[in-house]
């Protein structure tokens, strides 16, 4: 199986598995999400097929969307020995979708070129105008209200706070994505994560303006 088919082949078993997916990290997102690794990866000089291979795979082993991030990463890296990768390459895309996720800001910073491309082109979709509305779309999905403002901004987190404790979606822009602009990792990523980050602090100025005096 050649580079193209590989990816052609991922493609569609990741869709099969992610189409129906409820909390903002469905196969839109990984569409997204790899397309713009591909667009920056040309761009930075980074090894197009593990970083392809990487956006397309990165959340099925993720806790968000999987029940056991052990048998998503085998489902993942018994995927990736049937379409005929090898070991080398196994190895640098599991070491990319295991150490990527934010996690509450807890996780090291990626090394390889290619991990950091894919880093940079999933947070960029968690900018923008796209950025917005999956935050409400998670928040939604855990029973976590739009805003409360007698909620404390956390400030340092451990994973478990970052999954399980009490926020809004409001009170994400402050615990990651209003980070996420200066966390970036390629020349291009930052370019293209400052005008998403901009409007992020726009909708949030309307948002508490809107909302109105006890909003702080």
């Amino acid at each position: 199986m050649n580079a193209t088919e590989m990816i052609a082949e991922t493609r569609q078993w990741v869709k099969d598995q992610l189409l129906q997916e409820k909390t903002g990290h469905d196969w839109y997102h990984i569409r997204r999400v790899t397309d713009q690794a591909i667009e920056i990866a040309r761009i930075e000089g980074a090894d197009e097929l593990i970083v392809t291979l990487a956006a397309l795979t990165h959340d099925l082993i993720d806790d968000k969307v999987v029940e056991s991030e052990a048998e998503g990463l085998k489902n993942v890296l018994d995927w990736l020995i049937k379409i005929g990768t090898t070991e080398e390459q196994r190895q640098h895309i599991v070491a990319i979708i295991t150490t990527m996720s934010y996690k509450g800001g807890t996780n090291q910073p990626v090394t390889t070129l290619e991990a950091q491309v894919v880093q940079d082109a999933d947070r960029l979709d968690a900018l923008g105008a796209i950025g917005v509305a999956r935050t409400f779309v998670y928040a939604g999905s855990k029973g976590d209200p739009m805003y409360d403002p007698t909620l404390s901004v956390r400030e340092t987190l451990t994973l478990d706070e970052y999954r399980n404790g009490q926020s809004s979606a409001i009170g994400h822009f402050y615990e990651k994505l209003l980070k996420l602009k200066d966390l970036m990792n390629t020349e291009e990523g930052k370019k293209r994560a400052h005008e998403r980050h901009q409007f992020l602090k726009n909708f949030l100025d309307q948002f508490l303006l809107e909302w109105g005096q006890d909003s702080k």
